[in-house]
């Protein structure tokens, strides 16, 4: 990687067999600051071949053992020296998220720190027993042990672009696997920094390869190639179908984190400034761009009308600005291409009759005119049928709708395609346990919204996806379990005749 000192754009390079490599494509393509349109990196559409050649060097590490076969106490040491070398760039990388994604410095900053205890965690986690033992029916010894898969096909999205590389990367390496990576095209900047820290640490040529492009080719080839054992996705529902059918090919494993279109639940009993409160954070943080945030608020019909009236007027508080003013409360959008279509499902809310009560235009004053800026959007007295309630929108625009009994909030809650996250919030104990079991999705908080720990799976239900990344079982979802079977005494069985 190069940086050019006067316009700070930095040249991104492909990163196969231990080399850092410039794309044969004569297609090349801008990396942008979505706050100031300012270009800060170019990059290349790889091509399939290059693709290819990432994939079979991946495939020839791994075969080699040269990573596989290490000691866990070995590949532990390595991923520690990666956590170590991210928090010494922590500044640095925060730095960058910003001002390739657009979201605020203290949420990359948060990020940031994440990446690098995912990594810790992993590190331990490989030196705790595993495996078992089991009681067979005469005299052999029994074992299950886990292996890793083979070749892990990571494709990530821009809204968490180096947190969401680590949540694939970091279990994949802890299990012995070879990877070929594909960042997003549109925010690969902290991808490249990544991978300068894996080299630093250690790791042997071929482990770990990245590829940048079009997901319509390098996606599309690391998901059909035979050589690629596991594809691990985060990103659109659309997508992930096409990435499941590619990989039907040979049937290789697959991990998918897609859409949601999550509820968030506010009973009269709750503390009301802490459902406005987490209400705004679960929709609003990360400019909205999160696929967890709460974009559907169901209120108790007592408390509704004022509900409505304190958020709107905590929404019209956020100061939206570029993410490195330590006074901006929310950030950019992370492209023109989703700010138009953030702009296209708020006119079709208010063609749909929803009524607009906050926000709901792009930001083009005090100076905001050359990024890609909404404010804080919020539509009320919807209903279900809606687009707007049943469609991902990806970005900071919210729905509020009244119910009246705990059982319609729940029907409301799960009427949709997707399951990924969902929230409730009230002073009843029992009441808030008894809906939150109840609300069919895979990452759920009581009186909380969006905390994430690396311990706890991520995932979700329906169209929200397959598999679960962190904890255990993002470890597991990157083995393969086997048995063996070691019989004590070797003798004839006698089960033919001699």
């Amino acid at each position: 990687m190069t940086i050019d000192t006067q316009k700070k754009a930095i040249t991104l390079k492909n990163y196969v067999n231990g080399e850092w490599r410039t794309s044969t494509s004569v297609e090349i393509y801008d990396v942008i600051n979505p706050a100031t349109q300012e270009v800060i990196g170019h990059a290349s559409y790889s091509t399939k071949e290059e693709t290819e050649e990432a994939i079979q060097a991946a495939k020839e590490a791994f075969e080699s053992g040269v990573w596989s076969q290490k000691t866990t106490h070995e590949r532990s040491a390595i991923l520690l020296a990666i956590a170590a070398k991210i928090d010494e760039r922590a500044e640095e990388l925060a730095t960058l998220e910003t001002l390739n994604n657009g979201k605020i410095k203290t949420e990359a900053t948060y990020d940031i720190a994440d990446a690098a205890n995912c990594f810790r965690y992993y590190a331990g986690m490989i030196l705790q027993p595993d495996g078992q033992t089991y009681h067979a029916p005469d005299n052999v010894q029994a074992l299950i042990v886990k292996e890793p898969v083979g070749v892990a096909g990571l494709i990530v999205p821009w809204n968490f672009p180096l947190l969401m590389s680590v949540w694939k990367i970091a279990p994949a390496l802890a299990a012995g696997n070879t990877i070929v990576f594909k960042p997003s095209e549109v925010t690969p900047m902290t991808a490249m920094k990544l991978f300068e820290i894996l080299e630093e640490a250690g790791l042997p040529k071929g482990v770990a390869n990245m590829v940048m492009g079009h997901g319509a080719i390098v996606g599309q080839t690391i998901s059909e190639s035979k050589h690629v054992d596991i594809v691990s996705f985060t990103g659109s529902t659309q997508v992930g179908r096409e990435i499941m059918r590619a990989a039907a090919g040979n049937l290789k494993k697959i991990s998918l984190e897609l859409g949601g279109k999550s509820p968030n639940i506010i009973f009269a009993d709750a503390d009301f400034e802490a459902a406005v409160d987490y209400g705004l954070f679960g929709i609003f943080y990360g400019s909205g761009q999160v696929c967890s945030a709460g974009s559907r608020i169901l209120v108790e019909e007592t408390i509704y009308d004022a509900y409505v009236e304190r958020f709107v007027e905590r929404a019209n508080q956020i100061k939206v600005g570029p993410g490195l003013d330590e006074t901006s409360n929310m950030g950019a959008i992370v492209s023109e291409k989703q700010l138009n279509r953030i702009l296209d499902y708020i006119e079709i809310g208010k063609n749909e009759g929803a009524k607009l009560v906050a926000g709901g235009k792009r930001l083009t004053e005090n100076g905001l005119d050359q990024g890609f800026f909404i404010a804080p959007t919020v539509f009320a007295d919807v209903t279900n049928d809606m687009r707007i309630v049943r469609e991902e929108i990806f970005g900071p625009v919210v729905t509020i709708q009244k119910f009246a009994t705990e059982q319609e909030a729940i029907r409301l809650a799960n009427d949709s395609d997707y399951g990924l996250a969902g929230g409730v919030f009230s002073n009843d104990g029992a009441k808030a346990l008894r809906v939150i079991k109840q609300i069919r999705a895979g990452i759920t908080w009581v009186n909380d919204y969006h905390p994430t720990y690396v311990e706890a799976p991520w995932g979700g239900y329906k169209q929200s996806g397959i598999g679960r990344s962190l904890g255990t079982y993002g470890l597991e979802d990157f083995q393969e379990v086997k048995q063996i079977n070691i019989r004590l005494n070797v003798e004839p069985n006698g089960w033919f005749p001699s």
